[in-house]
């Protein structure tokens, strides 16, 4: 009877300790979407910055050349 019992609690705590690291998985995955969609709007801003600059370099370059 012994055996059966401990059999089980074990695999109880497995589960539990199973549970509690995809917890711990969901949480950071959370966190790491956060970061990647900041990350994306920075992207997005410098990349409509570069372009902005890239136009106002054409226009001082087509001037230049008049």
């Amino acid at each position: 009877m012994l055996w059966p019992m401990l059999a089980i609690a074990l695999g109880f705590l497995g589960l539990a300790v199973l549970a509690v690291l995809a917890v711990r998985v969901f949480v950071e995955v959370r966190r790491l979407s956060g970061q990647v969609e900041l990350a994306s709007r920075r992207i997005a801003d410098a990349s409509g910055e570069l372009e902005r600059a890239a136009g106002d370099l054409a226009r001082a370059g087509g001037a230049a050349r008049t």
